[in-house]
């Protein structure tokens, strides 16, 4: 049985590894991160020294921002299979610009993405316009997480709108946000996915060509299709527990508005405080509504008196009274934070995550 190999999470250590497996020529790999804490984890979860499972390509590591990471089986079938339903969505093979770290789904699926397409894949150098500006392809594309799409929105605009499309995911995408970049005339498009799932697999709600949707117990979203993963490392109690007859079930719930699917958020973003079950997405999705919020994340933290307490922790001038008053325009007073935490910038992991378990450390 195959061992699993380490590499360097670099981009060129990466594409080496990938364009391996993708033709057959190489061994299974896992990205490790440049950082030791980084590194540490994936080692952990990779668990390099055991027997590998059969039919996989890569493993990566989850990025932890709810629970512990765990390592994620993909096979060359599931990676290929995602980069080209990708191309058929976007209109053709392209060239990519890689802004983000090739150890996670989003970052790998980018040099996937160009190996399959037999283009070179650009790096993203000193900034965006510079980086854009080198590429030649006649179809140009790039991925990125919302925070970062934002970020150019204000200082790489010309960049922004040159690309064929840009795929935004890692996290979901505020209203306002796809608003601002649609008025700016950049092609974003917000994605659905997860490194179980083979990066984005749902494009602005439709779900890419060999997948399939549907909605579970609880509205929990369940997804069939040939870009999902082959289980977890080494832990075949949670794969059997997510995996079932072809289907994946998330730990995300979703509606369908005309045909298209819309996350509402995480199974257990609904928390109960004082009686009251609170879907903190909701909350957040007001808050980031406030003109003065720039960032906002609304979590619940173990409280004696009320169960849950509903904390927003927000990038922004308002204060809780305001908060609480702005929340409570649209949304039922018993909803509202019951504190607020202003911050210069939430804390995020590399993945573009917010960091949830150290907002959580400084309120408890």
């Amino acid at each position: 049985m195959a061992r699993l190999r380490l590499v360097p999470g670099t981009p060129d250590g990466v594409l080496a590894a990938l364009a391996g497996v993708l033709d057959g020529s190489g061994t299974p790999f896992a990205p490790v991160p440049e950082d030791s804490v980084g590194a540490a984890r994936v080692k952990e979860a990779a668990a390099p020294d055991q027997p590998l499972e059969d039919g996989c390509a890569v493993v990566l590591t989850t990025s932890g921002s709810s629970g512990e990471p765990k390592g994620v089986l993909l096979s060359r079938e599931a990676l290929i299979a995602s980069a080209t339903a990708t191309h058929d969505r976007l209109g053709g093979p392209g060239q990519w610009l890689l802004p983000m770290k090739p150890y996670f789904v989003g970052g790998l699926q980018i040099l996937t993405r160009s190996l399959v397409a037999g283009t070179t894949p650009v790096m993203l150098g000193d900034s965006l316009t510079e980086s854009a500006a080198a590429m030649t392809g006649v179809r140009r594309y790039t991925a990125m997480v919302p925070t970062q799409l934002a970020r150019y929105l204000e200082t790489d605009l010309d960049a922004l709108r040159s690309f064929d499309a840009i795929i935004i995911g890692g996290a979901s995408t505020s209203e306002p946000l796809k608003v601002r970049a649609a008025e700016a005339g950049v092609t974003a498009i917000p994605a659905y996915g997860m490194t179980e799932t083979g990066s984005g697999c749902v494009y602005a709600g439709v779900p890419l060509d060999g997948t399939s949707i549907e909605l579970g117990d609880d509205q929990r979203i369940l997804i069939k299709g040939s870009t999902l993963f082959s289980g977890y490392r080494l832990n075949p109690e949670l794969t059997a527990e997510v995996l079932n007859d072809g289907w994946f079930r998330t730990q995300d719930r979703g509606e369908l508005v005309d045909g298209r699917l819309r996350v509402i958020g995480r199974v257990d973003d609904v928390v109960i405080s004082g009686g009251v079950n609170v879907t903190l997405t909701t909350v957040q999705a007001r808050l980031l509504e406030h003109p003065q919020v720039k960032d906002a994340v609304v979590l619940g933290v173990p409280d004696a008196e009320w169960g849950s307490r509903v904390v927003a922790f927000v990038v922004g001038k308002p204060g809780l009274d305001e908060v609480r008053d702005w929340v409570s325009e649209t949304l039922p007073r018993t909803w509202a934070p019951r504190d607020v935490v202003r911050l210069e910038a939430l804390p995020m992991l590399a993945s573009g995550k917010v960091d949830r378990q150290r907002l959580l450390e400084g309120v408890r």
